[in-house]
């Protein structure tokens, strides 16, 4: 029975290429300060016996990890696989990797990875909370490794911990976010000026701010357009996902007094509301006018092109990674927190562009 294959050491390097080990770790370090003929020479030996390079040995001398970690509420959801591929570009143009992971909504597994992230001492943590009293942030606080939410607010109640909703005073780092309540009234100013007096709100689950802004901004339109908060009825569903559209819309069908025109708390749950109305036979746009929330490849290719707001994702993801970079890098002792919040755009296509 064969034994379990011993792991290549620098060592080993060293004495098959008959030099010193410092000189192996400047080879793979420092190549500037090696001979070409012996650089040569150690890389050939490095190459020929296999030996890869411990990550996890030079944190220890280093002190530092190359690592960041991305905590993302659905990687379902193409809304936060561009906010990583922004993450991703940023670290590796600084040299570091991306270790994503996947909450899926659920306060417990954001927990369990927390955890993870600090067993492995990655350099840092993007995240967006899944948990609504924000205690597992608070926990992670104390391991003294930075982290910057992504789209959220610092400060907000919840996640920040002290309830207060001071933007900042919480000291629990930088944040980079959109401006939902924007972007709720540009998805409601759109659609009175086109005529709509009555509309539906798919919302998400009542814990994310992010939903509850984006309702704050659609009654804000009506209120601009002299429609009563009446003119805006929600329906409420527990996933930010395609079926929980499709049954949305099912819902929604089910109204003795059908609104005219839905806004949809993302685009994914717009998409199933979509399909719900076309198995039904509902016309959109002319029967029903619909805009969701995010504008993700997807919105362009429905079946009847989907009216989005915009939220720029890359940016959210870079700006987040340069925000964690700055704040563990050389200069960290001159950083100060920052919250960026950027603006949304609303994008008009055919799924809400017949006048009434």
């Amino acid at each position: 029975m064969a034994g379990t294959a011993r792991t290549v050491g620098i060592k080993d390097v060293a004495r098959e290429a008959g030099v010193s080990v410092g000189t192996v770790s400047n080879v793979i370090n420092q190549p500037d300060r090696v001979s070409p003929a012996t650089l040569q020479h150690v890389r050939g030996v490095i190459e020929r016996l296999g030996y890869v390079r411990s990550e996890s040995a030079r944190q220890l001398r280093a002190g530092r990890s190359r690592i960041m970690a991305l905590l993302v509420l659905d990687m379902g959801n193409p809304f936060f696989v561009d906010i990583a591929r922004g993450a991703e570009r940023t670290a590796r143009a600084a040299g570091l990797g991306v270790m994503v992971c996947n909450s899926d909504q659920n306060a417990e597994d954001e927990a369990d990875y927390l955890a993870l992230f600090a067993e492995q001492r990655v350099r840092g943590v993007l995240v967006t909370p899944a948990d609504p009293s924000g205690a597992n942030l608070r926990e992670f606080r104390r391991h003294g490794i930075p982290y910057v939410l992504v789209d959220r607010v610092a400060g907000e109640d919840g996640p920040e911990g002290d309830g207060a909703g001071d933007g900042a005073g919480t000291g629990a780092g930088c944040s980079v976010s959109v401006d939902d309540v924007v972007g709720g009234s540009l998805a409601i100013r759109h659609l009175t000026a086109t005529g709509h007096r009555t509309f539906a709100y798919v919302s998400g689950p009542s814990h994310l701010q992010q939903v509850r802004d984006r309702r704050e901004g659609a009654l804000l339109a009506l209120a601009e357009a002299g429609l009563p908060a009446s003119a805006l009825r929600e329906i409420s569903v527990e996933r930010l996902d395609v079926a929980s559209g499709r049954d949305a819309g099912s819902r929604l069908l089910g109204l003795p007094d059908r609104p005219t025109a839905v806004f949809c708390a993302n685009d994914l749950l717009a998409l199933g509301v979509l399909q719900a109305l076309y198995t039904a036979g509902v016309r959109v746009p002319d029967d029903m006018a619909i805009v969701g929330y995010d504008d993700i490849e997807f919105a362009a290719a429905a079946t009847v092109p989907l009216t989005s707001v915009r939220q720029p994702a890359v940016t959210l993801g870079a700006r987040a990674a340069e925000l964690l970079l700055e704040e563990t890098g050389d200069q960290a002792e001159d950083h100060r927190h920052e919250h960026l919040v950027l603006q949304p755009e609303l994008v008009v296509r055919r799924s809400s562009l017949t006048p009434r």
